[in-house]
């Protein structure tokens, strides 16, 4: 039977059948992992400081992605005239999610961390949909036996909070804790503005560690090849999206909303034109509360950003048609 055609097998409407992330296949068996792309939920919420509830993300973010199951073999762009990640060139299974135990942040971390290890070893791009953003931690740690990468943060925050009261993997500090990874070389950090969970010393302490802080407003001053302009040429890209990035008109469904964010095509924009300048070879997508938002389009947006983010990394790969 062949899949994801009209002519032969099933239809496989968007609300039938298994929710894996764009109905793709399940892969369970995490030592034989064989895919270009691999998907993986970090359903883990305890590091939230305000409204918890992320650790609903990966089954929100998985259930929308359906809609763009695409079953004719791809995803036709006409104004690109590129059919992107066609079935028969870019393999994407889902495995599931790493095991969370409840309150304990190391073990759970510590579970996110080897999910993504077997990813790497298979060979396969990691996609890990979170999930609070301390579940980045884990996720880059796991790249320290690979080759250096540059990290794109998309985010109201900074996330560079170094310790208060003993805490230092919650989602106020993944970005200080990838600052101390030897791969990890710098940062470009987009959409960071208003009043945050960092201060001026973390702000200080962002730039030493070689960050690049570009707020919404910069962002539309530069405009995209500006802000492109600034991210380093071809280097190794590790992109960590948390969804409060985007304005909470388009994005509610979150536990620390900022308004002022970015709208959609602001971010593809400059997502699509990095896939130009170097390789992505890892990305994390983070803090969808789906109950806060009814109306389900915080997880739809989450879903469309990944398939199109997908399908230009590997359309400069050559999988395209």
């Amino acid at each position: 039977m062949a899949e994801n055609t009209y002519d032969k097998g099933r239809l496989n409407l968007p609300f039938v059948g298994h929710c894996t992330f764009g109905k793709k296949p399940v892969c369970l068996d995490w030592d034989n992992i064989d895919a270009d792309v691999a998907v993986m939920g970090a359903p883990f919420d305890m590091g939230t400081q305000y409204r918890a509830g992320a650790r609903f993300g990966p089954r929100s973010v998985r259930e929308a992605s359906t809609l763009f199951s695409f079953g004719h073999g791809g995803a036709y762009d006409f104004e690109d005239d590129i059919t992107y990640l066609p079935t028969e060139q870019v393999r994407i299974v889902d495995m599931g999610d790493a095991d969370m135990i409840h309150t304990n942040t190391e073990k759970s971390h510590d579970n996110i961390e080897f999910g993504v290890r077997k990813i790497l070893k298979a060979g396969a791009l990691p996609v890990v949909i979170g999930g609070d953003h301390s579940v980045h931690i884990p996720c880059i740690r796991a790249f320290d036996d690979q080759d250096p990468v540059h990290i794109i943060h998309i985010d109201a925050h900074l996330d560079f909070v170094d310790e208060r009261h003993g805490v230092r993997y919650g989602h106020g500090n993944p970005l200080r804790r990838a600052s101390e990874m030897d791969h990890v070389t710098g940062f470009t950090q987009m959409g960071i503005r208003n009043v945050s969970s960092s201060n001026r010393k973390d702000y200080d302490a962002a730039r030493a560690a070689g960050s690049t802080i570009l707020s919404v407003r910069h962002c539309r001053e530069l405009g995209r090849d500006g802000v492109l302009a600034k991210i380093p040429d071809g280097v190794r890209y590790y992109m960590t999206i948390d969804i409060d990035g985007f304005d909470p008109s388009i994005a509610p469904g979150t536990g620390t909303p900022s308004h002022g964010g970015f709208l959609y095509y602001e971010v593809l924009e400059i997502l699509q034109g990095l896939t130009k300048k170097g390789d992505v070879v890892g990305i994390d997508l983070v803090e969808v509360a789906p109950d806060y938002d009814q109306t389900g389009n915080t997880a739809f947006l989450a879903a469309q950003l990944l398939m199109n983010v997908l399908g230009y990394i590997f359309h400069e790969k050559g999988k395209s048609a």
